[in-house]
């Protein structure tokens, strides 16, 4: 078989498909943006359920005439009776509905009201900080507990002494540290004595429970989760989201300003899953998330566009120009300036700064090509660019980048097939010197088809990423990073799946109310180890064999020389037995020379990851360079490896 022979030269060469590969020490393209990074979709109940820490659903009864407030999952507690109600003294012109619990007749002991949290509550003898809003005349103590529904079993509860009025809303706070549960199966409750109720009945809102966050931030995220993404030593956060970002039609899409400040004046919206979002993970909750891992905000503006064709003319999208202006200004302006001193007194006096904006999601789909062309993105890039010039202003399609000013930038989008990522390996080879790309969005979705081609809509996709679909994302990763001076940065989307409850898959990472049943895809592994060994400048190569079925790059940063490489040939039968032969020589790099190799492999190309089942093998092992400088080793089929030679 033949060994595929990679050189570094010490001057540049233009990768070919001849059968020899020299790879330099110098003469190569330096990296021009942040490479990996995520791209966050409120999709699959994750603003409500998922990175955001909040253990109540429907907390604060918020709903729409797309979606109706509603009680599930709420259930009575010893027969009170629950209704919604819309009082003419709400708790706020945001949250207007109320939840009504009437004392009712013969009720035996304290009477109240249950939650189960996202499809359970996970239970842990830690601190849980919680409170709620009641309106009402009662004199007596409330009893916040967590409990199983299965035994009834109370693993910790607090008694809160009632403040409670019939001319107001008023708080109460409350810590729980409850003793440990053995699974999720549990609620939250609040009861209260009926016979210290006067007038029959008490109104409760906003009723919310935290566990610890990550970073201990108030109002923020769960712990595990935010501590896989770590994992992947993300760069940049594209934010909001795409379609979370649009809406499905007027006048529903995602207002930062609504998203702002007290939870109590959040009014949420109509998501475009199928759900009302609460909009409790806002805009500032956005950026504290950039901050505590470390990554760039690229910040998503409306663009005057609805995913069911609506867009608006010049004159009517001038006023979302300018609430465009006014979202930048609250990031960024001085506390002098009239939304940043709004973002001081929310708590954040000190600005944070902003280089990306990207103006829509997918502008090119739909109706909205011909007037995103002829206005819409032309007057969010010049309002922005005449205001902030050292923003990079990003067309949210690659379509018309040649037709927009500016338009160096463009966000391409690509769910496919393995095999159809695999072609476009050398996608980027082609791509005009003078423009980037930011990949926004990627992922293999549905399995490869006799015919070839991209995805069917109408077909089913997968549920999880196999391992076949991350291989191929691994050659097309690979291939832009051969690029990387025309390519800001790559993410795949969309990123977290609630198993009890989605819409979308599949996603990059899987979880429900237990930690302990968090899913790491298969392309998880795959960005994990292609993240974690960044490299700062690509080196030109030759070869003796061209690409297929090894795809591979090249490059250095200060500290190592390093090669990543993914094999694919789904032509085919697997065969674990019959590894591909691989040769790596560095220029500078002499023999004896140790490095580390590690390579992921799966069983299977079908193979997925699930609950509590992890295919991926991650093997590493030390090569040292041999007589001639080369690294030898061998990299199966279906496999991704990088080696790494440190200094």
């Amino acid at each position: 078989m033949k060994v595929f022979h990679l050189s570094v030269v010490s001057a540049f060469a233009s990768i070919s498909n001849a059968l020899s590969i020299s790879v330099a020490s110098s003469g190569g393209n330096q990296t021009s943006g942040k490479q990996y990074g995520i791209m966050f979709e409120d999709i699959n109940h994750s603003g409500d359920g998922g990175i955001y820490a909040e253990l109540i659903r429907n907390r604060a009864f918020q709903g729409s005439p797309v979606f109706p407030s509603m009680l599930d999952p709420w259930a009575s507690v010893n027969g009170a009776a629950l209704s919604l109600k819309n009082l003419s003294d709400a708790l706020s012109s945001a949250l207007p509905t109320s939840l009504h619990v009437a004392v009712g007749n013969g009720s035996d002991g304290p009477i109240g009201f249950a939650n189960p949290g996202w499809w359970g509550i996970d239970v842990k003898e830690q601190k849980y900080t919680g409170s709620f809003y009641v309106k009402g005349d009662y004199k007596g103590t409330f009893t916040a507990s967590l409990q199983s529904y299965l035994t009834n079993e109370a693993y910790g509860g607090v008694n809160i002494e009632s403040k409670a009025k019939s001319s107001e809303w008023v708080q109460h706070e409350f810590t729980i540290v409850p003793s440990n549960a053995p699974n999720i199966n549990n609620t939250f409750s609040i009861t209260f004595d009926p016979d210290g109720v006067k007038g029959g009945s008490l109104d409760f809102n906003l009723i919310s429970l935290f566990p610890p966050t990550y970073k201990n931030r108030p109002n923020g995220m769960r712990v595990d989760l935010m501590e896989l993404l770590a994992g992947l030593k993300p760069s940049f956060l594209r934010l909001p989201g795409g379609n979370n970002l649009e809406g499905n039609d007027p006048p529903y899409y995602w207002r930062w300003n609504e998203t702002i400040g007290p939870l109590e004046d959040r009014p949420g919206r109509p998501g475009t899953w199928g759900y009302e979002n609460t909009d409790g993970l806002g805009l500032i909750e956005y950026m504290n998330w950039c901050d505590d891992l470390g990554m760039e905000p690229i910040l998503a503006v409306w663009a005057g566009y609805y995913l069911d064709g609506t867009a608006l003319s010049n004159a009517s999208v001038q006023y979302y120009v300018q609430d465009a202006l006014h979202e930048l200004e609250f990031l960024m302006g001085s506390v002098d300036s009239e939304y940043g001193s709004l973002r001081a007194k929310l708590g954040y006096p000190k600005p944070w700064n902003i280089k990306y904006v990207e103006v829509g999601n997918e502008d090119n789909l739909g109706q909205g090509g011909s007037s995103y062309q002829s206005y819409r993105f032309d007057d969010f890039y010049y309002a922005i660019h005449a205001k902030y010039p050292d923003i990079l202003v990003i067309p949210s399609t690659v379509a018309y980048e040649s037709t927009l000013p500016g338009a160096s930038t463009g966000d391409y989008h690509q769910y496919t097939r393995p095999d159809y990522f695999v072609s476009q390996f050398n996608f980027f080879d082609h791509y005009p010197q003078n423009r980037t790309a930011l990949i926004g969005e990627y992922a293999a979705v549905q399995p490869n088809i006799a015919a070839g081609g991209g995805v069917n809509w109408d077909d089913p996709r997968w549920k999880f990423p196999y391992w076949i679909g991350t291989i191929g994302e691994a050659v097309f990763l690979i291939g832009a990073e051969r690029n990387a001076d025309k390519i800001l940065g790559a993410a795949y989307a969309p990123l977290f799946q609630n198993l009890n409850s989605y819409e979308w898959g599949p996603d990059l990472i899987s979880y429900t109310a237990d930690p302990a049943q968090d899913v790491k895809s298969t392309s998880y592994h795959m960005i994990q180890l292609l993240s974690s060994h960044r490299i700062a400048e690509t080196l030109p190569a030759t070869s003796d064999s061209g690409y297929g079925p090894v795809y591979w790059v090249a490059g250095k940063n200060d500290d190592s020389h390093i090669f990543k490489g993914a094999v694919y040939n789904s032509t085919e039968a697997y065969n674990s037995s019959a590894p591909v032969p691989v040769s790596v020589s560095f220029s500078g790099v002499s023999a004896g020379a140790s490095g580390a190799l590690t390579v992921l492999t799966a069983p299977a190309p079908y193979t997925h990851n699930d609950i509590g089942v992890n295919v991926v093998k991650t093997t590493t092992t030390h090569v040292s360079a041999g007589k001639d400088g080369a690294f030898s080793f061998h990299l199966p089929d279906y496999s991704v490896a990088v080696l790494e030679v440190r200094g």
